[in-house]
């Protein structure tokens, strides 16, 4: 019989094993982490977190579609397949690396808030913060508007050659994944309550669809036969928009007709910034993905030659980073059109060399506050493609929190969403809001070029860990070498406590979540240093890349470990 201490030394001897995946250790090659090889192709690539859907995005590839077909028809059939994260009543952004000019383009695709609805109002209902569900967090919709700007630019077969996927899988029924029946059967009691929702998201009214049960819905496969005959007009000045009009009316909501009818998507100018020869690309706010790039100019100061992956110095400097730059995400990042955003001095090296100095090595910040401008200054999907010519795209569409705002127009087989739940109510900041304006948004497409070319496509989807995330794989890829598979199947670091763009204030050190695979010496170490540690179960995001060997000519996919995706070329 064993003592109560030899239990203990034993339990000690086989701790690291506890933090080491089982599925993957055995592996010849790789890392031990990783959980397969990355996918190799010359001719087309596309990884998404649906199988089914990457094999859309294929059959439009060989078809003769170009890479933004292929993602155009990819993020139409998500929005069947995986509704808890996607769908035509949410918005979208994409970067496109267009081989011919040599050039990344952004579009920024998402909607404002409605015109007829203020402040006051939300002052008048006592809110203190805008309500998740129901008509008030709904802002117009972009990603269709977005589709027709991607496919008039860049597109190469006819929208309804495009759409054709989506429209027949909705018509004819889909196996429902794991994954998408797990946050399917968790949104049905919340937002159910809703007109609409039950008859477009259940099996028989009452329920979700379990995992690989058949679901069909007919009422999008009609909504998108309409698109795909009359075009963007039909959703924003046709009969989807006279019938979201009416429904939202029905429910006391504010989005109308004019609000759908006038807008429109912007292209714009990603901005970078160079991490030890590689530039990486984000687009600039109204979204957060520059919260990522400022997360690296401060992380660039340090050599993590010298630094292992998974140390303690490692998640503590990558952790008080990331504290650094969601102060300034908190105060700065909002709709440039209603606040001039100091995109320059935020990306600048000697601002964050300032921020760097801040960072204490052995112990965690407890008290930040965002930088002071020189005066001058004023639940998502992720997918990537690359075609056969070279051309590139990073796309990411969502609804915002799971399925949306509940809000399900009449039998449009589709739900809004909720986006603009991420306004802060509060007179006098730059995220305030206003009515015809755009929301901090959160989702965010990312790039990476080296000496003027393409090196990956990639994002990391799910909520405010998405620059967290991006920043993770751009340094797995550069400082600790790891292949385009391994740098998403890597552990990931998480944090919570710092302050919101919605007005929420920070309560730092906050909590270090900390993924299954850091070893329990990082652990005690951070504790130590005063970090807060946790664990959840979810919560890292979801990540799908493609990177480019220019000396190969071959592209590598690589799919989240953690979703139901895939990645596949031919």
């Amino acid at each position: 019989m064993r003592t109560p201490t030899a239990c203990l030394a034993l339990a000690l001897a086989f701790q690291p094993l506890v933090f080491q995946p089982l599925s993957a250790g055995d592996r010849v090659t790789g890392r031990a982490f990783a959980t397969r090889s990355e996918v190799a192709a010359q001719h087309g690539m596309a990884c998404t977190s649906q199988a089914l859907v990457t094999q859309v995005a294929l059959d439009i590839l060989k078809q003769g579609g170009s890479a933004v077909d292929a993602a155009i028809a990819a993020d139409a059939t998500l929005g069947l397949m995986e509704p808890t994260g996607s769908g035509m009543g949410g918005d979208l952004y994409a970067m496109v690396w267009d081989a011919k000019t040599k050039q990344l383009r952004g579009l920024n695709g998402s909607g404002r808030s409605p015109k007829s609805l203020s402040l006051d109002h939300f002052r008048k209902l006592g809110l203190k913060h805008i309500p998740p569900h129901g008509p008030l967090p709904v802002s117009v919709p972009g990603c269709v508007d977005a589709w027709f700007e991607l496919h008039r630019k860049f597109g190469r077969l006819p929208m309804a050659q495009v759409l054709a996927p989506a429209i027949r899988y909705a018509r004819e029924g889909f196996p429902v994944s794991e994954l998408v029946a797990y946050y399917w059967e968790r949104s049905v009691p919340v937002l159910g309550r809703f007109p609409g929702f039950l008859e477009t998201y259940t099996v028989d009214g009452k329920r979700a669809p379990r995992s690989g049960e058949v679901f069909r819905n007919p009422r999008l496969a009609n909504t998108l036969e309409l698109v795909a005959k009359e075009g963007r007009d039909a959703f924003y000045k046709g009969e989807i928009a006279r019938k979201i009009d009416a429904y939202m009316k029905a429910q006391g909501g504010f989005l109308s007709y004019e609000d759908l009818a006038a807008h429109h998507s912007d292209w714009v100018e990603p901005v970078s910034v160079n991490y030890r020869g590689y530039d990486v690309w984000e687009l600039p706010p109204n979204g957060q993905g520059i919260a990522a790039l400022q997360m690296l100019n401060i992380l660039e100061g340090y050599d993590f030659s010298k630094i292992p992956f998974g140390s303690p110095r490692h998640v503590h400097l990558f952790t008080e980073a990331k504290k650094l730059a969601f102060e300034d995400r908190a105060k700065f990042y909002a709709d440039a059109a209603y606040m001039k955003v100091p995109l320059a001095w935020l990306l600048s090296k000697d601002y964050a060399a300032q921020r760097r100095a801040l960072i204490n090595e052995s112990r965690a910040a407890r008290r930040l506050e965002a930088g002071h401008p020189p005066l001058k200054e004023g639940d998502t999907i992720y997918l990537t493609t690359a075609d056969g010519e070279g051309n590139m795209v990073s796309l990411i569409q969502s609804n915002y929190r799971g399925m949306g705002s509940g809000m399900t127009p009449g039998d449009l087989g589709f739900c809004l969403q909720d986006r603009g739940e991420l306004f802060n109510l509060e007179d006098g900041n730059a995220n305030s809001y206003a009515p015809g304006k755009r929301p901090f948004h959160t989702i965010i497409p990312g790039f990476i070029t080296k000496n003027g070319a393409p090196f990956l496509s990639y994002g990391v989807m799910g909520g405010e860990f998405q620059p967290i995330g991006h920043a993770q794989v751009v340094m797995n890829l550069i400082d600790f070498g790891m292949n385009a598979q391994e740098a998403g199947d890597a552990p990931r670091i998480s944090h919570d406590g710092s302050p919101e763009p919605t007005g929420e204030a920070g309560k730092l050190p906050g909590t270090v979540q900390l993924e299954s695979g850091f070893p329990y010496e990082t652990v005690r170490a951070l504790m130590d240093m005063g970090h807060g540690v946790g664990w959840m179960l979810g919560g890292y995001g979801g990540y799908q890349a493609i990177r480019w060997d220019p000396v190969q000519k071959v592209y590598f996919g690589a799919s989240e470990s953690r979703k139901d995706g895939q990645a596949a070329g031919y």
